[in-house]
């Protein structure tokens, strides 16, 4: 295969849209973890596609949301720095006939940068008749008639994604392979097998418990016969937070740590023996020095 081209796309939309379902889809593995709950994507994640001559570059944005914390600031910069300097702009939204708040200040942001809009109507697979689809259409057409494609899709059976993917390469530009053949992330590994204890986390437990960790890899070792050993530390906010993560006997830590490693070892494609411990680190989120030591840096 042999890239000419390139074409760096910023996927962005309000929290729990689908965004990271999307990117996983398109690059063929998950890179991005994935959840119901919103603020699943803290950090920027590019994924990486290689079709024909080009290679495109998706990034996965943090949900656009009203932010309550040094975290929550950092993620909404995120999402605004990363309109600039892209070659389009896919915005992805809910089949609902109405363009909200996050919506209209994510659609300012592209006539302000300028840069080619597709529409992506995700989980048109929950859409009953054809008329409601229509109705989103045309709620964001006249809200915003700059849109260089509306495309109904669905990230969890694949529909339209060959359309979108034909839009996409309109856009990909003469220019160097930026990342090597076979990569499909820019995220190092050890950060990925962190994010997808995470998401472990997002679907065992309840409500806010979750949106106060941060998972960190302490140890990231190979073995000659290939095996990887995993440190992991969970920082929750309260100990009695720790004590609901680890559970009655354990349990619950039992439970995320056999279904993060089931999922680590399909990414790493090799046998991985995991440690976890549980901290507590009271207000991380509004701690600059932890956020920045997590990897979420403020510059």
């Amino acid at each position: 295969m042999n890239i000419t081209k390139t074409a760096m796309i910023t996927v962005c939309g309000r929290p729990n849209v689908g965004k990271s379902s999307l990117t996983n889809a398109l690059v063929g593995e998950k890179i991005a973890i994935v959840s119901n709950k919103p603020q699943t994507t803290r950090n920027r994640i590019y994924g990486v596609v290689n079709r024909g001559d080009t290679q495109y570059v998706l990034l996965d944005t943090p949900g656009l949301h009203k932010p309550r914390s040094r975290l929550g600031d950092y993620m909404v910069k995120v999402v605004r720095e990363s309109l600039a300097e892209v070659e389009a702009a896919l915005l992805l939204v809910e089949p609902i006939a109405h363009v909200g708040e996050p919506e209209k200040i994510l659609i300012q942001r592209m006539q302000e940068e300028q840069i080619p809009a597709i529409l992506c109507i995700n989980k048109v697979d929950m859409v009953e008749k054809k008329e409601e689809l229509l109705e989103v259409i045309a709620a964001y057409s006249q809200y915003y008639d700059g849109f260089e494609a509306i495309i109904p899709i669905s990230a969890r059976t694949g529909d339209g994604l060959e359309e979108l993917m034909v839009q996409l390469s309109k856009y990909a530009e003469e220019g160097p392979q930026l990342f090597p053949d076979g990569m499909t992330t820019d995220q190092p590994d050890a950060q990925v097998c962190a994010e997808i204890v995470r998401e472990k986390m997002l679907h065992c437990l309840d409500k806010e418990i979750p949106h106060g960790t941060a998972v960190e890899v302490t140890r990231f070792t190979e073995r000659e016969s290939g095996i990887i050993d995993l440190d992991v530390t969970i920082y929750c906010e309260k100990s009695s937070h720790k004590g609901i993560i680890i559970g009655k006997g354990g349990e619950m830590m039992k439970k995320i740590s056999s279904l993060a490693r089931r999922d680590i070892e399909r990414f790493m494609g090799t046998k991985v023996y995991m440690e976890t411990w549980v901290k507590v680190k009271e207000n991380w989120r509004d701690n600059a020095n932890f956020i920045r030591s997590q990897g979420y840096d403020e510059q």
